[in-house]
C-alpha cells in the first residue's frame, strides 16, 4: 500500500541534467516490463561465465585442465582475492565517469566484448607442460576477474540509479534473478551434456566449444543490457566528489558494514558448496542408483533422455544425473523468487530474506544424511533447497540498493558505486575463501581426479557439500538480526529522498 507522501508526488515526469543522465521528479520511478528484462538479460550473461566458475571450474581444472586440487584452490583464493581489490577501483571509477550515457551504462559497454572473449580463454586447455598450464591458467583467470569487477560492479550500481521506488526495485530484482535462474538452468543443466556432446570423449574441446557458445550469447547480452537501461537518479548537485568522504561514510554505515558480512558469508557458502556438488554425484553416489532414476524420470518425458543417450549403457550417469536435477531444481526457484517479491512488499525484504536463508540452511545440510542409493531423496532436498534459495535471491541485491539510500539518507551524499563495490568486495572475498576451502578440502582428504575415492575423501566430499558450507550461513543469519532497514525504514528513507530529489530537480 503506498503511503500518502508518496500519492503526493506521483508524477512520471523526467528531465535530463547536465550529462544528459535522467533525473527523478518523483519517487514512483515506475519501470516498463522491457526495461526491467533487458537490466535483467545483463545479469544472465554475466552468470554463464560466474555460474560455470562456480560449478564447473573446480572440477575442470583438477579432471581435465590437470591441475591438482591444492594448486586450483591456491588459484582461486589469489585471483578471487584480486578481484575483491579491483571492485571497490572500478565502483569509484564509476562513481566518478560522466558521459552522455550516464555513469555505469557505459562499463557495461565497454567490458561486454573482453567479458566474453576472456570467459571463453579461461576454459581452453593449451598444450602445454604443467608449469605452463599453471601460467596460463592465472593469466587468463585474473584477467577475467579483472574485467568481471569492470563490469559486474557498475552492472550492479546500475540497479540503485534505475528507480527510487522501494516496490519497483525488488520487481526489478525479481525479473533480475528469474533471468538468472534460467541462465544458472543453461550451465547446470545443459553445460556437461553439451561438453561431452561436443567433446565426445575429448572434454577439454567440449569445454572450448561450449565456454564459446555461452560467451557469445553473454556479449550479445550485455549490449542489449546497455540499449534498453536509463539512469535517473544522480547524485545531490551540491555534493563534491570525494574519495576519502565517501570511503568514510561507508566505515561508518552500519548498515553497509552487515550487508559486507551478509555477502561475504553467503558467497562463502555458494562458493564451497557448488564447488563441490558435482564430485558429490561423480563420487558419492551410487551409478547404478543414478541410471535407474534416470530411467524413471525418462518415463515421465516420453523417452526424451534416451533419445539424448543419457540413459545409454556407458553413459556419464552422475554427469547426467547431475544436469537433470538442477534442471528441474532451478525451475523451482522461479516460482520461490515469485514468492518472495510477495512476501518482501507485505513483510519487509530483511525479514522474509533472513527467515528463508534458514529454511534453506537446514536443506543444505541434510544432503550429508543421504544414502548413496537416495537419488530421489536428494532431488526432493534439491527442490526444497531452490524454492527456498530463490526466495531470498532478489532480496539482498535490492538492499544493496537500499543501503546506498541509507548512506544518501543519512549522510546527504551518495555514491552508489563505490557503496555496491564494498559489498561486492565481500561477495569476492566469499568466493575466494569459499572456493579455496573447496579445495584446500579436496586435497586434505585425499581426493585424487579420475579414479575411486577412499573412504576418507568421500566423507570429505560428502561434509564439504554439507555441513561445512552451512556454517557460514549461520554467521548469515546473525548479521541480518542486527540489520536495521525493516519494511518501515524503507519506506522512510523512500519518501524522504523523493522529496529532496523533488526539490533538485525542479
Amino acid at each position: 500500500m503506498a503511503v500518502p507522501c508518496t500519492n503526493a508526488i506521483l508524477s512520471t515526469l523526467y528531465k535530463y541534467n547536465s550529462n544528459n543522465q535522467l533525473t527523478m521528479q518523483s519517487a514512483t520511478g515506475k519501470l516498463s516490463f522491457r526495461e526491467k528484462l533487458g537490466y535483467s538479460l545483463g545479469d544472465g550473461a554475466a552468470n554463464f561465465i560466474f555460474q560455470t566458475m562456480m560449478l564447473l571450474q573446480l572440477s575442470f581444472y583438477t579432471d581435465t585442465f590437470g591441475l591438482s586440487a591444492g594448486a586450483a584452490a591456491t588459484l582461486f583464493l589469489i585471483a578471487r582475492l584480486w578481484g575483491a581489490v579491483c571492485d571497490p577501483i572500478f565502483g569509484a571509477l564509476a562513481d566518478r565517469t560522466n558521459t552522455r550515457w550516464g555513469k555505469f551504462r557505459p562499463w557495461i559497454l565497454w567490458t561486454a566484448i573482453p567479458f566474453g572473449v576472456l570467459g571463453y580463454l579461461a576454459f581452453r586447455t593449451p598444450n602445454l607442460g604443467g608449469t605452463g598450464k599453471l601460467i596460463y591458467a592465472y593469466i587468463t583467470y585474473l584477467l577475467l576477474l579483472t574485467v568481471y569487477s569492470a563490469n559486474n560492479n557498475p552492472y550492479s550500481a546500475l540497479s540503485g540509479v534505475i528507480t527510487g521506488n522501494m516496490k519497483e526495485r525488488t520487481s526489478l530484482s525479481s525479473v533480475r534473478f528469474v533471468v538468472v535462474t534460467l541462465a544458472t538452468i543453461a550451465i547446470m543443466g545443459f553445460a556437461l551434456p553439451m561438453v561431452n556432446h561436443f567433446g565426445a570423449g575429448d572434454s577439454a574441446k567440449g569445454y572450448q566449444i561450449t565456454m564459446g557458445i555461452f560467451s557469445l550469447l553473454a556479449i550479445i547480452f550485455f549490449f542489449i543490457t546497455f540499449f534498453t537501461t536509463k539512469e535517473r537518479i544522480a547524485p545531490p548537485p551540491q555534493q563534491k566528489s570525494s574519495l576519502r568522504q565517501d570511503l568514510t561514510d561507508l566505515v561508518h554505515n552500519r548498515q553497509w558494514v552487515l550487508m559486507f558480512i551478509v555477502f561475504l558469508f553467503m558467497f562463502i557458502f555458494l562458493s564451497m558448496r557448488n564447488s563441490i556438488l558435482l564430485y558429490y554425484f561423480k563420487y558419492y553416489l551410487d551409478p547404478e542408483s543414478m541410471r535407474q532414476f534416470l530411467v524413471n524420470i525418462d518415463k515421465g518425458l516420453f523417452g526424451l533422455l534416451e533419445s539424448l543417450k543419457l540413459t545409454a549403457v556407458g553413459a556419464n550417469y552422475a554427469d547426467n544425473s547431475f544436469s537433470v536435477i538442477n534442471i528441474i531444481c532451478q525451475l523451482c526457484a522461479i516460482p520461490g523468487i515469485a514468492v518472495g517479491n510477495a512476501l518482501a512488499k507485505r513483510f519487509g525484504k530483511r525479514d522474509v530474506f533472513r527467515s528463508w536463508l534458514i529454511i534453506a540452511g537446514i536443506m543444505a545440510a541434510l544432503f550429508f544424511v543421504v544414502p548413496p542409493s537416495g537419488i530421489w531423496a536428494i532431488l526432493i532436498l534439491s527442490i526444497l533447497f531452490n524454492f527456498s534459495w530463490g526466495v531470498t535471491m532478489p532480496l539482498p541485491w535490492a538492499m544493496m540498493a537500499d543501503v546506498a539510500d541509507y548512506s544518501e539518507w543519512k549522510f546527504n551524499r551518495r555514491a552508489t558505486g563505490i557503496v555496491f563495490a564494498g559489498i561486492v568486495v565481500g561477495l569476492k572475498v566469499g568466493l575466494a575463501v569459499g572456493g579455496a576451502l573447496a579445495g584446500w578440502l579436496l586435497n586434505g582428504y585425499g581426493y585424487v581426479a579420475n579414479v575411486a575415492q577412499t573412504a576418507t575423501a568421500v566423507q570429505g566430499i560428502r561434509l564439504s557439500v554439507s555441513i561445512f558450507p552451512v556454517i557460514a550461513l549461520v554467521f548469515c543469519v546473525v548479521a541480518l538480526f542486527r540489520y536495521d532497514i525493516g519494511k518501515k525504514v524503507e519506506y522512510q528513507m523512500q519518501d524522504e529522498l523523493a522529496e529532496r530529489r523533488k526539490a533538485y530537480t525542479e
